[in-house]
C-alpha cells in the first residue's frame, strides 16, 4: 500500500505515531475523450482567456471569486502557513459511541498502521478504545483539506474515516416531494413487513458485484479482439398500480412458491368427459316432424309442425 499521509495521533498527553493508507480504491473503468477523426485522444491547454496564449504552470496562481469576475489572489506560502501546524498531527477531542453518528457522515475511510516505535502506544489505544467500545473524534487536514474523523477499532486495525462537518450535510427539510405524514393501510404495512423479513440476511459484501464494470470490461475485450458485442436489452418493469398485487407477487417471488398448477390430469379428463356428455344430452334432437324441446323432467319432447292450409280457388265476385 502507498503511505499517503505520516503524522501522529494524539490523545491528553500521549502520542501514536502512524502511517495512514487507504482503505477503498475507485475501480471505474476511466473513458478518455478521442477524435474520432484520427482516434487520437485530447489533451487539454492551460489558456489564458484574455491574454488568448497558453499558461506554464510556474505562472499559474490560486484565488477565490467572491464576486463576478473579482479575485482575491493567494501565495503559495500563504495558503501552506494555514495547515502547516495541523497536518501532521490527528487530535482526539472526544470519545463517543459509533451509534451515535448516523451513516450520511462518513466520507472516507484509511488504515491507520504505527510508525516506528510507536507500536506500544498504538496497541495500548486500541485495546483500550475496544474495551470501552468507544471511537474518538478527531480532526485531520490531508491535502491541505481540513476534516472531522472518527478513528475507531477495525478487525486488529486502528481505521480512520473523514466525516463531514455539519453544515456540509444538507437537512432533510430542503428534500422536495416529501410525502406529508398519514397513516398507511395496515394490510400493506404488514405485507411489507413480512416482504422485509423474507428478504433480511447477514451482510455478505462478497455476493455484491459490480454489473455495469463487468459488461464494460467484456466490451472492451471484445472491441481489443474484433468481435462484434451486442448487450441483451433490459426487462420493461411494468407500471405498478396495485400495491398489494405487487406486494405479494414479491413475497411469493422470495418463496418461490410455484404458481397454482390447477386440477390433476386426470380430474381435467373426467371432468372434461362429464361436460361433454351433459351438452350431449343436453343437445335438441330432431324428430321426423321438427326439432325437439329439452325438458329436465322428461328429456327431448316432440313438437308436432301444423299442417300446411291447402290452398282454394277464390270464388268470383257478381257481376264479374
Amino acid at each position: 500500500m502507498h503511505t499517503v499521509w505520516k503524522g501522529a495521533i494524539s490523545f491528553g498527553l500521549v502520542h501514536v505515531p502512524v502511517k495512514m493508507f487507504s482503505a477503498t480504491e475507485d475501480k471505474d473503468i476511466s473513458l478518455r475523450y478521442i477524435h474520432k477523426e484520427c482516434g487520437s485522444p485530447l489533451s487539454y491547454v492551460r489558456k489564458c482567456p484574455v491574454c488568448d496564449k497558453e499558461v506554464a504552470w510556474e505562472e499559474i496562481g490560486k484565488g477565490y471569486e467572491y464576486d463576478k469576475g473579482k479575485f482575491v489572489l493567494f501565495e503559495k506560502e500563504e495558503l501552506e502557513q494555514l495547515t502547516e501546524q495541523s497536518t501532521k498531527n490527528i487530535a482526539i477531542l472526544d470519545f463517543v459511541d459509533l451509534t451515535e453518528i448516523d451513516p450520511i457522515y462518513f466520507q472516507k475511510t484509511y488504515y491507520l498502521s504505527p510508525d516506528q516505535a510507536g507500536a506500544n502506544a498504538y496497541r495500548l489505544l486500541m485495546e483500550a478504545m475496544r474495551q470501552t467500545g468507544k471511537i474518538g473524534i478527531a480532526k485531520i487536514s490531508i491535502r491541505s483539506k481540513s476534516s472531522l474523523a472518527a478513528i475507531r477499532v477495525l478487525a486488529d486495525c486502528l481505521a480512520i474515516e473523514t466525516i463531514f462537518y455539519p453544515d456540509e450535510v444538507r437537512p432533510v427539510s430542503q428534500v422536495p416531494g416529501l410525502p406529508e405524514p398519514g397513516i398507511v393501510n395496515d394490510k400493506e404495512l404488514d405485507m411489507a413487513k413480512l416482504l422485509i423479513s423474507q428478504l433480511s440476511t447477514p451482510f455478505e459484501p462478497g455476493k455484491y458485484t459490480d454489473d455495469y464494470r463487468q459488461r464494460m470490461l467484456d466490451l472492451i475485450t471484445h472491441k481489443i479482439a474484433g468481435e462484434e458485442f451486442h448487450i441483451a436489452p433490459a426487462r420493461q418493469e411494468s407500471n405498478v398500480i396495485d400495491l398489494m398485487a405487487a406486494l405479494q407477487a414479491s413475497i411469493e417471488a422470495v418463496q418461490h412458491i410455484p404458481a397454482d398448477p390447477g386440477p390433476s390430469a386426470a380430474s381435467a379428463k373426467t371432468k372434461g368427459a362429464a361436460s361433454r356428455k351433459k351438452t350431449a344430452a343436453a343437445k335438441p334432437a330432431k324428430t321426423a316432424d321438427g326439432p325437439a324441446v329439452v325438458s329436465e323432467a322428461t328429456g327431448p319432447i316432440p313438437v308436432i309442425a301444423p299442417k300446411p292450409k291447402r290452398r282454394t280457388a277464390k270464388s268470383k265476385e257478381p257481376g264479374a
